[in-house]
């Protein structure tokens, strides 16, 4: 009888541990939208389709955007990981407030934005590590 218990106690915390784990991945992924990573994402996307010939962009398109789900699984995991329950909530409340609103629809300009500032500090940044390496 003891050991029927004990499996049931046992079954029962892990079943609501992986619900709790559920409901926080939920609110991570939340997180992940209201931070405005679609838009980072979106500057990457157009980044990388100027290297693509422009015949094989269509399909390109469509299996970088099958792979988002993976991408944002990836990244709840390390969310999960790093931070608590109460930091994601935190973050929540930040991302509805409205500069975390304003924060998430500028995201996509200050991406290409900091991509293109990068672009231009590329050779000084090459040279830097020329320098170093010898």
């Amino acid at each position: 009888m003891k050991k029927i218990i004990l499996t049931a106690v046992f079954a029962f915390a892990t079943y609501s541990g992986f619900a709790q784990d559920e409901a926080l991945k939920k609110d991570v992924l939340k997180v992940i939208e209201l931070s405005g990573s679609g838009g980072q994402m979106a500057a990457a996307k157009k980044q990388l389709l100027g290297m693509i010939p422009k015949e094989k962009q269509a399909a390109f398109i469509i299996e970088f955007d099958a792979l988002m789900p993976k991408i944002y699984d990836a990244s709840a995991k390390v969310y999960m990981e790093e931070f608590t329950k109460e930091d994601i909530k935190a973050m929540l409340a930040f991302y509805e407030s409205p500069v975390g609103k304003k924060m998430a629809e500028k995201s996509e300009v200050i991406a290409t934005k900091s991509q293109e500032g990068m672009a231009a500090l590329q050779g000084e940044i090459q040279a830097l590590m020329m320098k170093y390496m010898q």
